[in-house]
């Protein structure tokens, strides 16, 4: 933590190496700084390399700007400040952090640390210190400020000094509370810090909905929560279920109220600090962080953290040791650029090098064609990498990538591998230009590519790939759910002339199959009582199974709840279609089209005839339920009942679910730590605001 006079310090460090009257110092230092920042510049903009973090960079550049404006002899037309635009986002208001937010700095191995604990025991005076060792999340770094136990504001790290004012965005994160009783430990305003992270779980079901809507997908989970938090958007925010680890408080103020013993006690050690704000409401790392005397035990517990890192729930990329004792922080001070009371252990980079070799162009089931790179096998987290989808034409483009090109490839956890960059120095001339093609890869059909998107795609709705990727997207757990199915033997009935269409898969010849290697009596049965079964789907469920352009599963629910029976969807205009529930004009399109098509309409026939349910059984329960033409949103945490449970209770009572707060809600269902929408729906005279209990209350009584 930072003390008043430490900042203020720290500002006059920073003031002294740009005074004007220390002319010799300012040319001494102005050229090895443009140098420097010049080379990291090429990295961070032109390479996506970055060699050191923003704060850092930020820090130089701001020096640089200040020992200019004080010697204006010294501005060139080639120095950094006079390109190079501010790096804060335009669109959100800038904020000044009570305390610096400034970097750690990095070792890399245990000879690092036995040397930055030297040095600390040095200036400590102490012959063995105790450490706080905690994981180094890997996301988005935030500033929260509480006053009078309220959130007051959050902001992004910016440039360290100041950052983004994203108070409304950090609101719709419910792991971080709208109030915390810092008053109980004698604290009037408090500024904490901590990171803004999406799980891997969350991830993956975020990307999996993009690419359901043939978006593509996002690189890892710290793009995605970074990215998140200058949305405009507060919904969209919420959408991609963000979470937050706070792990320190770097400024507060106290109260004169007397504090509990045991409550002053916790505000002296770094670990009482997370004890504090884990009592307080907050995730703070305390069921990962450990308290240890010595640097070996530091070593050891970062050695045996980095073995079951893969199997966390986030990401990390590393770990953070800090003297615990935060009277013996104030005293070790820090410098213009970290703390020396903390230090980060990086973990191994899970990052190799590779050939690419060849680019592949795969046809999805909307057509969208998708370059994949075909490299060398590569062994990297605990997986071998031997392909990487590069999504579209523009990312070939910006990452300058050619055959035979020696690239940077990088696996975050669990998630996709993704090519960062290619080595462009080590070419030889040998590497070939990557040719895009004109026309699809599979029917020969022309390409088409729509004015705004990246992607280009085949337009013939008989290519026989888009035929079969929309079989084994109709098939697959979301959709249909018909297990032992699979992509795999969708690809060989396909092959073999047993499946050339959806309508197929309810008409396959079990005797032929049946002489098939690998097909017994047992699992024939199995798979004919899984397509028997997945004729009785929810409606929903089929309509997300169709594989409709931008329909995801949450947009085939308010489709299904609008209609009693799938075929209606063709008289719906597209106007009609906009006035459903968070379906704008880009979705209305795309299901207009997909019911306007004969042939469409005709696969739907067939699959109705063939005994698919095409009827809305979930409406024909509604139109006799208690709770008809009431609407509800849920927020917050529920203790008796999952959202999915609660859900299908409101709908199974005649009742509709909404996405968000309006004069169109009814009943705004709030559970624990419930957020913006509670704040939104109080302002909303005709929102009745009820507890789960009473919920619960409602559903009994009808």
């Amino acid at each position: 933590m930072y003390s008043k006079d430490q900042v203020v310090e720290l500002q006059k460090l920073t003031q002294q190496l740009v005074e004007g009257n220390h002319t010799e110092k300012a040319f001494e230092i102005v050229e090895n700084l443009r140098n420097v920042l010049q080379f990291h510049e090429h990295r961070y903009y032109i390479l996506n390399d970055p060699l050191i973090s923003d704060t850092e960079y930020d820090q130089l550049f701001k020096l640089l700007e200040k020992i200019e404006k004080a010697n204006p002899e010294l501005v060139t037309a080639a120095s950094p400040t006079q390109r190079v635009g501010n790096s804060l986002n335009a669109s959100f208001k800038a904020v000044a952090h009570l305390v610096p937010m400034l970097s750690l700095e990095n070792s890399y191995n245990a000879g690092d640390l036995v040397d930055w604990d030297r040095k600390a025991k040095e200036v400590a005076k102490k012959d063995e210190l105790e450490y706080c060792i905690e994981p180094k999340f890997d996301g988005a770094s935030v500033s929260l400020i509480y006053e009078n136990d309220h959130l007051a504001r959050g902001a992004t790290r910016g440039n360290g000094m100041e950052g983004d004012d994203i108070t409304t965005n950090i609101k719709q994160i419910r792991s971080i509370p709208l109030t915390a009783a810092f008053s109980k430990y004698g604290i009037q305003q408090i500024e904490i810090r901590g990171e803004i992270m999406m799980s891997k779980k969350a991830f993956k079901e975020y990307n999996d909905q993009l690419v359901s809507q043939n978006i593509a997908p996002l690189a890892n989970p710290r793009n995605a929560a970074s990215g998140s938090l200058r949305m405009k958007d507060p919904k969209e925010v919420g959408r991609r279920r963000l979470e937050a680890f706070l792990y320190n408080a770097s400024y507060y103020i106290r109260t004169k109220e007397p504090v509990a013993p045991q409550n002053e006690e916790l505000l002296h050690k770094h670990s009482g600090i997370l004890q504090m704000l884990w009592n307080v409401g907050f995730r703070s790392p305390m069921n990962e962080m450990k308290v240890v005397k010595g640097i070996q035990a530091v070593i050891d517990y970062c050695n045996e953290y980095e073995g079951k890192r893969d199997n966390l729930p986030y990401e990390i990329d590393g770990m953070v040791i800090k003297v615990n004792d935060l009277d013996l922080q104030d005293k070790m001070g820090m410098t213009t650029h970290h703390p020396r009371w903390a230090i980060a252990y990086k973990f191994k980079a899970r990052q190799a090098t590779s050939k690419l070799r060849k680019v592949e162009f795969q046809v999805g089931r909307t057509g969208s064609i998708t370059p994949v790179a075909k490299i060398d096998p590569v062994f990297i987290s605990g997986v071998t990498v031997g392909s990487i989808s590069l999504f579209n034409e523009d990312v070939i483009k910006e990452k300058d990538l050619k055959i035979g090109d020696t690239v940077l490839v990088e696996r975050a956890g669990d998630v996709i591998p993704y090519i960062v960059k290619s080595l462009s120095e080590v070419r030889d001339g040998s590497e070939e230009e990557i040719v895009y093609p004109k026309v699809c890869p599979v029917c020969n059909s022309e390409l088409y590519k729509e004015e705004g998107e990246a992607v280009w795609r085949c337009i013939n709705i008989e290519c026989p790939a888009q035929v079969v990727e929309r079989m084994i997207h109709f098939v697959s757990k979301d959709a249909m759910d018909i297990k032992s199915f699979g992509e795999a033997n969708v690809r060989k009935f396909y092959e073999l002339g047993l499946l050339k269409d959806i309508p197929g898969i309810y008409t396959l010849d079990f005797a032929a199959i049946g002489k098939m290697a690998g097909f017994g009596k047992r699992s024939i049965d199995n798979l004919q009582a899984a397509i028997e079964e997945s004729k009785h789907q929810s409606l929903n469920r089929l309509i997300f199974a169709l594989g409709i352009r931008y329909v995801g599963e949450t947009t085939a629910k308010v489709l299904a709840n609008c209609i009693s029976h799938l075929l209606h969807l063709k008289d719906f205009s597209e106007e009609k279609l906009q006035t459903l529930e968070d379906i704008g004009v880009k979705v209305a399109k795309s299901v207009h089209t997909f019911f306007q098509n004969e042939q469409n309409i005709e696969m739907l026939q067939q699959l109705e005839q063939l005994g698919v349910e095409m009827n809305n059984k979930k409406n024909a329960v509604i139109a006799k339920g208690g709770l008809d033409g009431q609407t509800f949103l849920f927020t917050g945490t529920l203790n008796k009942l999952k959202r999915t449970e609660a859900e299908e209770m409101v709908e199974l009572h005649g009742g509709k679910l909404l996405g968000s707060v309006s004069s169109k809600l009814n009943y705004l269902v709030a559970g624990e730590a419930a957020g913006s929408k509670l704040e939104k729906a109080k302002k909303i005279h005709t929102v009745k605001v009820i507890s789960e209990d009473e919920f619960l209350s409602l559903i009994e009584s009808n």
